[in-house]
């Protein structure tokens, strides 16, 4: 049983419409719910799993949606009523009308003295929204996606013209003089900056430095099609230099995907140019040799642990050792059964998803994924792959009428126990990622679902591990340990970075292969 119901001009921010979304989704009788504004990607979304109405089609992208399909007439009244509730006592702790802003250009009249802004508007109404800053003498964080290249390209080089950062389109992460942007982690201040084309690898090492014991300067997001032929890197470069200029920046780390070869030879040259120590990451590429001022480690995790010691700090020794892991391996997969040979890696952040992938790759396990770079095991879903597979839950696909799984973990969370129920799967790899903007207690959804894949495995006279790391640190809204601690005690395998959760199930896959199981 369904029922659309339509508020017409009842604009709400999306947070809490994720929150009613979740609290309603929980309710007795209720299979599915909805509550979101009805932009046509969202109906759209609202389409493809059977809500349709008349009023649904006519409805505006200012309209709100209270979708929901439940097991009683009773049920969804109930549940509708809750939407409701939860709606309006959100909306009586709203600033008093007047105090919010409704355009940008309110906005910079009541503050005067800002000089960023942050925009996160649909993608066809993002560049004009960002000119517009622009012109005003504001820096800009663009954290929308789905802009145009040439947009991108006209608006950095406005940016460049006045002298100003063009941070995106589609940048997740900053820290600008300490302050967390978007999806960036709670860390102390310090002397090590960073330029990076990829959100969770800028949010992977900071994290790591700040729990190595030191601290960012900032952290400055290009948006990932910085770095392609076509926008040529500029603000890359323009970032590189102006950190070269800041006297609190002593090294400076610079991270992406592969560049375009020209683009990425003339970065290098710029950071070498700085006389700084620079600390290059191009993901999918191994360590390389030094050249002059700069080092070329091969993970994120190697990354913030050279960054670290450039401006002169001691620290740990590097990861676990290979007897360790083979260790963790053999407890991993006591108990076993028979056919268990297969991984699949659920991952909410891009850059870690690519990591892991490209880490697996390297010693021999290249997985069916979303992220591959050989075609040939390039997939959209795990159904189109034969036992193991890598997914990037973050991917575009997956979030269209969905919020990203950052946000709202379900997305992941849903498909372990049933991973579970496949005979084949053996290891199951994910990450968890905290900071500002991030679901607020990740760790429980992932904890819960985790002992469910585990008690249906043993059931049938099997184990499963599951392998996570947690990007994150103790200032984080979350709290690292807090989560980390959750999920330990769900019997879940925490490594200390991404690299060595990627790194243990090489080992469990290894292992595996040597008794057989696997091919090759």
């Amino acid at each position: 049983m369904k029922s659309v119901t339509i508020e017409r001009e009842r604009y709400v921010d999306s947070v809490l419409l994720l929150f009613a979304t979740r609290e309603v989704k929980a309710l007795p009788g209720i299979r599915e719910a909805v509550v979101a504004l009805a932009t046509p990607a969202n109906r759209e979304a609202l389409a493809r799993i059977g809500f349709v109405s008349p009023d649904l089609d006519r409805a505006g992208a200012n309209d709100l949606v209270i979708a929901l399909e439940g097991e009683t007439a009773e049920a969804l009244g109930t549940a509708a009523a809750r939407a409701r509730e939860i709606l309006a006592r959100r909306e009586e702790h709203r600033p008093e009308e007047g105090s919010r802003p409704a355009t940008l250009r309110e906005a910079i009249r009541l503050l005067p003295g800002a000089n960023l802004v942050l925009l996160s508007v649909p993608g066809a109404y993002a560049a004009r929204e960002a000119l517009l800053a622009l012109r005003k003498g504001l820096h800009v964080m663009l954290f929308s996606d789905n802009v145009p290249l040439e947009d991108e390209i006209a608006l950095k080089k406005e940016a460049l013209e006045r002298g100003l950062l063009l941070m995106g389109p589609d940048c997740g992460t900053a820290i600008v003089a300490g302050k967390p942007l978007g999806f960036a982690n709670v860390v102390r201040r310090g002397r090590i900056g960073v330029v990076g084309a990829s959100g969770t690898g800028i949010q992977e090492v900071t994290s790591l430095v700040d729990r190595l014991g030191g601290g960012i300067s900032h952290a400055l997001g290009t948006g990932g099609h910085d770095l392609s032929e076509a926008v040529g890197g500029v603000m890359a470069e323009f970032c590189l230099r102006a950190l070269a200029e800041d006297e609190a920046t002593e090294a400076i780390v610079l991270l992406s995907k592969r560049p375009a070869p020209a683009v990425g030879q003339r970065l290098l040259s710029v950071l070498e140019k700085t006389g700084k120590p620079g600390i290059v990451h191009f993901l999918g590429d191994g360590e390389k040799p030094p050249h002059g001022s700069l080092v070329f480690p091969g993970s994120l995790a190697a990354v913030a642990r050279w960054a670290c010691e450039s401006v002169g700090l001691l620290i740990p020794l590097e990861g676990l050792p290979d007897a360790d892991l083979d260790l963790l391996a053999e407890k991993e997969t006591k108990g076993l059964a028979k056919g268990q040979t297969s991984l699949r890696g659920y991952f909410c952040g891009g850059t870690l998803a690519q990591e892991a992938w490209h880490l697996l790759a390297r010693h021999g396990f290249a997985l069916p994924s979303n992220v591959a770079t050989d075609p040939k095991l390039k997939v959209e879903d795990e159904g189109g792959a034969a036992g193991d597979v890598l997914l990037d839950l973050g991917d575009d696909r997956f979030t269209r009428g969905r919020p990203h799984p950052m946000i709202e973990p379900s997305l992941r969370d849903e498909r372990i126990p049933i991973a579970a129920e496949d005979p084949r799967v053996a290891v199951i790899l994910v990450d968890l990622v905290l900071g500002n903007g991030a679901h607020l207690d990740p760790a429980a959804g992932l904890a819960e679902a985790a002992a469910r894949a585990k008690k249906t495995v043993a059931a049938r006279g099997g184990s499963l591990s599951v392998v996570a790391s947690v990007t994150g640190t103790e200032g984080d809204p979350q709290g690292y340990s807090r989560q980390r601690r959750t999920l330990e005690e769900a019997g879940v395998r925490v490594l200390d970075t991404n690299e060595e959760a990627a790194h243990l199930a090489v080992a469990i896959l290894r292992r595996l292969s040597r008794g057989g199981r696997r091919p090759g």
